[in-house]
């Protein structure tokens, strides 16, 4: 792979998948600093909050607020998920930019995560779809669990391939492969993404990993030899998913960053901006954070 020709798109899900396991609440005014500063550094793409049940997930209680306060600069995709019919009416009177709902390969994980069995998911993800067309708002699926589930175990790539089948009829065409519980290892990311690229060319796959084992990084470079060009990823390699015990924080957007950057690819990303606004995150929060870049000593940024 001749990574001086790629071109990597990152989205990065700080404000979402970040913040939305931290139990002590985040005020608005904090996380739209923190988005600001997040595309400040060069990120065109943000997953800014999510337009769920604030019971459920209340560090999502200001969705609408965050949203309009962002400064919206030229390029800027903001993105925002949605769980449901009511979460996407919400997002879109917000005025975000894309819809991103979420489904689980695992029926146990769905259960849990959406309160829905499988074929009601799929059902009602084809209304949100509807919908996004109504609005002229492109609408992409992430599916949980592609590679492993904390209930069910290690996920044949046919379940994924079902689910992706059915979405489809929906004329859905962009789907994110998420390892939830960052139990996958770089051959299982290669043979699945393979597979899932051959099986459906037409369609466009990204993958959001987590790094659970401390392998997030190694996965990246297996997805992208395996020919996948967008991931997400959490300043800090902050956040997990809130339904799934003992969940893993996302891959580090500024570890991410610079690897490719080291490997010869000019990202348009400020490392030394991201790795600066970990360190405040890391201030915040009152703990250490995972991420890599924010500790190292002495590094030299390419260009």
């Amino acid at each position: 792979m001749n990574f001086a020709d790629a071109v990597i798109s990152i989205t990065d899900v700080t404000a979402r998948d970040g913040f939305q396991m931290e139990r002590t609440w985040i005020p608005t005014e904090t996380k739209i600093e923190i988005i600001n500063q997040v595309t400040a550094a060069g990120i065109n793409r943000i997953e800014a909050a999510a337009f769920v049940s604030p019971k459920k997930v209340p560090q999502m209680r200001d969705a609408e607020a965050v949203i309009a306060g962002l400064f919206r600069r030229d390029g800027l995709t903001v993105a925002a998920l949605v769980a449901n019919l009511k979460g996407a009416e919400r997002a879109l009177a917000a005025g975000v930019d894309e819809l991103q709902t979420v489904i689980s390969v695992s029926e146990t994980h769905n259960l849990k995560n959406v309160d829905r069995d499988l074929d009601t998911s799929i059902k009602e993800i084809g209304e949100i779809a509807s919908l996004a067309r109504e609005h002229d708002r492109a609408l992409n699926v992430s599916l949980s669990t592609v590679f492993g589930c904390t209930y069910e175990g290690t996920m044949p790539v046919e379940k994924t391939v079902r689910v992706i089948e059915s979405l489809t009829n929906y004329g859905i065409s962009t789907f994110m492969l998420s390892d939830t519980i960052g139990m996958a290892n770089p051959r299982q990311i290669y043979d699945h993404t393979t597979k899932l690229q051959k099986e459906f060319p037409r369609l466009l796959f990204g993958l959001h990993l987590h790094n659970a084992l401390g392998m997030g990084l190694a996965n990246v470079l297996a997805g992208y030899e395996a020919g996948i060009v967008h991931f997400d990823a959490a300043v800090g390699g902050i956040g997990g998913c809130p339904f799934t015990p003992d969940a893993p924080g996302n891959v580090c957007t500024e570890d991410l960053t610079f690897m490719f950057q080291e490997m010869g690819l000019n990202t348009g990303i400020d490392v030394p901006r991201l790795v600066n606004l970990a360190q405040k995150i890391e201030a915040l929060f009152g703990r250490t954070l995972p991420g890599y870049m924010m500790k190292a000593k002495n590094v030299s940024f390419c260009d």
